[in-house]
Protein backbone atom coordinates (compact mmCIF):
# COMPACT_ATOMS: atom_id res chain seq x y z
CA UNK A 1 0.00 0.00 0.00
CA UNK A 2 1.10 3.59 -0.39
CA UNK A 3 2.95 5.47 2.36
CA UNK A 4 0.20 8.08 2.66
CA UNK A 5 -2.46 5.41 3.13
CA UNK A 6 -0.38 3.61 5.78
CA UNK A 7 0.28 6.90 7.60
CA UNK A 8 -3.47 7.66 7.63
CA UNK A 9 -4.18 4.21 9.20
CA UNK A 10 -1.45 4.75 11.83
CA UNK A 11 -2.80 8.20 12.79
CA UNK A 12 -6.35 6.88 13.10
CA UNK A 13 -5.13 4.29 15.65
CA UNK A 14 -2.89 6.83 17.50
CA UNK A 15 0.23 4.82 16.60
CA UNK A 16 3.40 5.45 14.60
CA UNK A 17 4.48 4.20 11.16
CA UNK A 18 7.96 2.67 11.67
CA UNK A 19 10.32 1.57 8.90
CA UNK A 20 11.49 -1.96 9.80
CA UNK A 21 13.60 -2.67 6.68
CA UNK A 22 14.29 0.64 4.88
CA UNK A 23 16.75 -0.90 2.37
CA UNK A 24 14.26 -3.51 1.06
CA UNK A 25 12.46 -2.98 -2.23
CA UNK A 26 9.77 -1.77 -1.42
CA UNK A 27 10.64 -0.56 2.14
CA UNK A 28 8.91 -2.54 4.90
CA UNK A 29 6.95 -0.49 7.46
CA UNK A 30 4.94 -1.46 10.51
CA UNK A 31 2.21 0.32 12.47
CA UNK A 32 3.26 0.29 16.14
CA UNK A 33 3.97 2.38 19.24
CA UNK A 34 7.54 3.60 18.60
CA UNK A 35 8.27 4.46 22.26
CA UNK A 36 7.39 0.91 23.35
CA UNK A 37 9.48 -0.50 20.47
CA UNK A 38 12.57 1.48 21.55
CA UNK A 39 12.08 0.49 25.20
CA UNK A 40 11.86 -3.23 24.38
CA UNK A 41 14.89 -3.04 22.07
CA UNK A 42 16.96 -1.38 24.83
CA UNK A 43 15.75 -4.01 27.29
CA UNK A 44 16.90 -6.85 24.97
CA UNK A 45 20.32 -5.22 24.50
CA UNK A 46 20.73 -4.80 28.26
CA UNK A 47 19.82 -8.46 28.83
CA UNK A 48 22.33 -9.58 26.17
CA UNK A 49 25.04 -7.46 27.78
CA UNK A 50 24.28 -8.97 31.19
CA UNK A 51 24.78 -12.50 29.85
CA UNK A 52 28.19 -11.72 28.32
CA UNK A 53 31.32 -12.96 30.10
CA UNK A 54 34.32 -10.67 29.94
CA UNK A 55 37.64 -12.50 29.75
CA UNK A 56 40.37 -11.00 31.86
CA UNK A 57 44.09 -11.59 31.55
CA UNK A 58 45.65 -12.66 34.85
CA UNK A 59 49.42 -12.64 35.27
CA UNK A 60 51.69 -15.23 36.88
CA UNK A 61 55.27 -14.08 37.47
CA UNK A 62 57.95 -16.72 37.66
CA UNK A 63 61.66 -16.29 38.28
CA UNK A 64 64.60 -18.05 36.68
CA UNK A 65 65.69 -19.83 39.86
CA UNK A 66 62.25 -20.80 41.21
CA UNK A 67 61.99 -23.73 43.62
CA UNK A 68 59.63 -26.67 43.04
CA UNK A 69 57.09 -25.80 45.75
CA UNK A 70 56.92 -22.15 44.65
CA UNK A 71 56.49 -23.31 41.05
CA UNK A 72 53.68 -25.69 42.03
CA UNK A 73 51.91 -22.91 43.97
CA UNK A 74 52.09 -20.56 40.97
CA UNK A 75 50.81 -23.32 38.66
CA UNK A 76 47.86 -23.98 41.01
CA UNK A 77 46.98 -20.28 40.89
CA UNK A 78 47.20 -20.36 37.08
CA UNK A 79 44.90 -23.41 36.97
CA UNK A 80 42.34 -21.59 39.16
CA UNK A 81 42.42 -18.57 36.84
CA UNK A 82 41.96 -20.80 33.79
CA UNK A 83 39.15 -22.77 35.45
CA UNK A 84 37.27 -19.50 36.03
CA UNK A 85 37.54 -18.74 32.29
CA UNK A 86 40.36 -16.19 32.26
CA UNK A 87 43.50 -16.12 30.15
CA UNK A 88 46.86 -16.31 31.92
CA UNK A 89 49.99 -14.36 31.05
CA UNK A 90 53.10 -16.17 32.33
CA UNK A 91 56.14 -13.94 32.61
CA UNK A 92 59.76 -14.32 33.68
CA UNK A 93 61.84 -11.22 34.33
CA UNK A 94 65.56 -11.66 33.73
CA UNK A 95 67.74 -9.71 36.15
CA UNK A 96 71.41 -8.88 35.74
CA UNK A 97 73.48 -11.84 34.55
CA UNK A 98 70.35 -13.95 34.01
CA UNK A 99 70.05 -12.30 30.57
CA UNK A 100 72.99 -14.46 29.44
CA UNK A 101 70.84 -17.62 29.79
CA UNK A 102 67.42 -17.14 28.16
CA UNK A 103 67.32 -20.89 27.38
CA UNK A 104 66.83 -21.58 31.13
CA UNK A 105 63.76 -19.36 31.06
CA UNK A 106 62.46 -21.30 28.07
CA UNK A 107 62.85 -24.56 30.05
CA UNK A 108 60.73 -23.11 32.89
CA UNK A 109 58.10 -21.85 30.44
CA UNK A 110 57.86 -25.28 28.79
CA UNK A 111 57.54 -26.89 32.24
CA UNK A 112 54.71 -24.46 33.02
CA UNK A 113 52.93 -25.22 29.73
CA UNK A 114 53.19 -28.98 30.41
CA UNK A 115 51.84 -28.57 33.95
CA UNK A 116 48.77 -26.66 32.68
CA UNK A 117 48.32 -28.83 29.55
CA UNK A 118 45.15 -30.64 30.73
CA UNK A 119 43.15 -27.44 31.30
CA UNK A 120 44.87 -24.87 29.07
CA UNK A 121 46.42 -24.51 25.65
CA UNK A 122 49.31 -22.25 24.71
CA UNK A 123 47.84 -19.24 22.90
CA UNK A 124 51.20 -17.52 22.31
CA UNK A 125 54.42 -19.49 22.81
CA UNK A 126 57.22 -18.17 25.03
CA UNK A 127 59.02 -15.21 23.47
CA UNK A 128 61.77 -12.98 24.82
CA UNK A 129 60.83 -9.29 24.77
CA UNK A 130 63.56 -7.13 26.24
CA UNK A 131 64.26 -8.39 29.76
CA UNK A 132 61.00 -10.36 29.99
CA UNK A 133 59.93 -13.68 28.55
CA UNK A 134 56.17 -13.89 28.00
CA UNK A 135 53.75 -16.71 27.23
CA UNK A 136 49.94 -16.67 27.08
CA UNK A 137 47.71 -19.58 28.13
CA UNK A 138 44.02 -19.78 27.22
CA UNK A 139 41.37 -22.15 28.57
CA UNK A 140 40.74 -25.17 26.36
CA UNK A 141 37.42 -24.90 24.55
CA UNK A 142 34.82 -27.33 25.88
CA UNK A 143 33.81 -29.40 22.87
Amino acid sequence: MSAAEALKIAESRNLDLVKIAPMAKPPVCKVMDYGKFRFEKAKKEKEAKKNQKTIEIKEIRLSLNIDTHDFDTKINHAKKFIASGNKVKVSIRFRGREMAHPELGLVIMNRCAEACAECASVEKPAKLEGRQMLMFLAPKSAK
